[in-house]
C-alpha cells in the first residue's frame, strides 16, 4: 500500500534532514516534489491544493527555518498534515453496549467486495471484542450472494439470518432485527444488494432499510482500485443515504491510496476499515497516523508489535528483544519467525512497519518465494551450526544444499540475507527508547 508514494516522501524526507540548515528554496522545491507525488497518486486535486497551501504556510515560518533541526521540523509539519488529510483521529464503530443490540448496515456497489468485508467484520468483532455477532442476507438481487455469505459466515463461525424465498429486503432485515434481539445477539451487520452503477432503485431500496431498522453504523463499501471513482461514489451515497464511515476493501493491491488521501476531505467521512488481502483475518482498522508514518518511511512499531502479540507471549518477546539486542540472533531463531510469518501477515507489509527498514532491504531480500527454500536450508543445518553462521564454510555449504535439494548459491543468498536483516535489527533494537516502548506494548 502506498508503495510509490512512500517511496518518494522518504526520499523527500531524507535529503532534507541531511541539511543543516534549510533555505527557503529547499522548502519550497521540497513541497513542488511532495504536490507532484501526491498528484501521481491520484490524490483530488482540489485536496492536493489545500495541503500544499497549509504545508507550505506553516513550513516556511521561522519555526522551521530558525530550528536546530529543520529537517526534522519539516517532517513533522508534513506528518501532522497527512494525519489531518487521512482522518485526524482514530474512528472507530460507535457501537451500543453488549446488553443492547448494536445494527450495522453494510452498503456499497456491485463488486465492491461488500459480503466479503461483512463477513471479515463479523469475525473481527467476534474475536477481538467478543461480541455476539449474526449476519444478515439481504442482499436478494445478485445470484448466489445469500449461498456466499453462508459459506463466508461458515467459515468464520458466524451466523447468517437468511428467510427462503422471501423478495422483499426490508422484512428480511425487520425479522433479523427480531430475531436478534429475542436470541440475545449483541450485533446484527445487514449485507444488502448492489448494482453494477449507482440507480434510483438502489438508492431507495437502502434508504427503506435504513428507515426500518435505525443502524447504529451505516458503512460504504468501496474497491480501492477504483481510485477516486470509489471517492464520488461514496459522495454519492453520503447525499442521498447518509454514511458513517467508509470500508476500502482490496487495500493492499492500490500502491497509490489516491481515495484513502482523498476520502475525509471530499466526503467528510471518516476511513474506518481497509481490507488487506483474501483471509477472514485481512481486515485492518485504518489508523491514520500510523499510516502517514509508514508513508513518510518512519515505519508502524504500534501495529507490528500488536500483530506480533498474536503469536507471541510477553515472556517470548522480551526473550526475543533481548537476543536481538545482545546480536545472538541465530538461524534457529530466523527459522521460528519465519514459520510464524503466516500468522503475521506478509513480509513486504511487516517491513513496511519497521523503522529504517524501508529503502535499505532490497525486493529480492523479502522474495515470499524464497521463504520455503530459506526453510529447507536450515533445516538441513545441524544444530550447532543454526547457532553459528559463521562457520558455514564451503564444504558445509556444499553438504547443506545437498540436504535440502538447492544450490551452493542458495544457501549463499540465505547467509547473506540473514546476516543483514539481524545487523539491521540489532541497530533497531539497540536504541533504548524504541527497545522501552516495543516492550510496554507487550505489558
Amino acid at each position: 500500500m502506498f508503495d510509490s508514494l512512500s517511496t518518494k516522501f522518504t526520499s523527500i524526507m531524507k535529503t532534507l534532514s541531511g541539511k543543516g540548515k534549510i533555505t527557503e528554496k529547499n522548502i519550497r522545491d521540497a513541497v513542488e516534489e511532495i504536490r507532484l507525488s501526491l498528484l501521481d497518486a491520484d490524490v483530488n486535486l482540489r485536496v492536493v491544493r489545500r495541503f500544499i497551501n497549509s504545508t507550505l504556510e506553516e513550513a516556511l515560518g521561522e519555526k522551521v527555518l530558525l530550528s536546530v533541526d529543520p529537517g526534522q521540523q519539516f517532517t513533522k509539519i508534513v506528518y501532522d498534515k497527512m494525519v489531518a488529510l487521512l482522518g485526524g483521529d482514530d474512528q472507530s464503530l460507535k457501537l451500543k453496549g453488549k446488553d443492547t443490540l448494536s445494527i450495522i448496515l453494510m452498503m456499497g456497489l456491485q463488486g465492491s467486495g461488500k459480503t466479503t468485508t461483512a463477513a471479515k467484520l463479523a469475525l473481527k468483532l467476534t474475536k477481538e471484542q467478543g461480541r455476539r455477532v449474526m449476519l444478515v442476507a439481504a442482499d436478494l438481487v445478485r445470484p448466489a450472494a445469500i449461498t456466499q455469505l453462508q459459506v463466508l459466515g461458515e467459515k468464520v463461525g458466524v451466523r447468517v439470518f437468511t428467510i427462503p424465498g422471501e423478495k422483499d429486503p426490508v422484512r428480511v432485515a425487520r425479522e433479523a432485527v427480531s430475531t436478534a434481539r429475542h436470541e440475545l445477539y449483541d450485533t446484527l451487520i445487514v449485507d444488502t444488494s448492489g448494482r453494477m452503477h449507482l440507480d434510483e432503485t438502489l438508492m431507495r431500496e437502502i434508504q427503506n432499510i435504513a428507515q426500518t431498522i435505525h443502524p447504529d453504523e451505516t458503512l460504504f463499501v468501496a474497491d480501492a482500485m477504483t481510485g477516486q471513482n470509489a471517492v464520488s461514489i461514496a459522495q454519492e451515497f453520503e447525499e442521498k443515504v447518509g454514511i458513517s464511515g467508509v470500508v476500502l476493501s482490496k487495500f493492499d493491491s492500490d500502491t497509490r491510496g489516491g481515495a484513502a488521501l482523498s476520502l475525509k476531505s471530499v466526503v467528510g467521512k471518516p476511513l474506518k476499515f481497509i481490507g488487506t488481502g483474501e483471509k477472514p483475518e485481512d481486515l485492518e482498522v485504518f489508523h491514520p497516523d500510523r499510516i502517514a508514518q509508514r508513508i513518510l518511511g518512519m515505519g508502524d512499531v504500534v501495529s507490528l508489535v500488536e500483530k506480533a502479540q498474536q503469536v507471541y507471549d510477553e515472556e517470548q518477546a522480551e526473550k526475543l528483544a533481548k537476543k536481538i539486542q545482545k546480536n545472538t540472533f541465530d538461524l534457529q531463531d530466523y527459522l521460528e519467525q519465519l514459520e510464524q510469518m503466516n500468522k503475521m501477515g506478509s513480509v513486504d507489509k511487516l517491513l513496511e512497519m519497521i523503522p529504517g527498514a524501508k529503502g535499505n532491504i532490497r525486493e529480492e531480500d523479502i522474495d515470499l518465494k524464497e521463504f520455503e527454500r530459506q526453510k529447507a536450508i536450515i533445516k538441513s543445518m545441524t544444530k550447532f551450526e543454526r547457532s553459528n553462521f559463521r562457520i558455514i564454510g564451503p564444504s558445509r555449504r556444499k553438504r547443506i544444499a545437498r540436504g535440502s535439494g538447492t544450490s551452493v548459491a542458495d544457501v549463499n543468498r540465505l547467509l547473506k540475507t540473514f546476516e543483514k536483516q539481524r545487523n539491521m535489527l540489532h541497530k533497531v533494537m539497540s536504541n533504548k527508547k524504541l527497545q522501552a516502548q516495543m516492550l510496554k506494548y507487550f505489558s
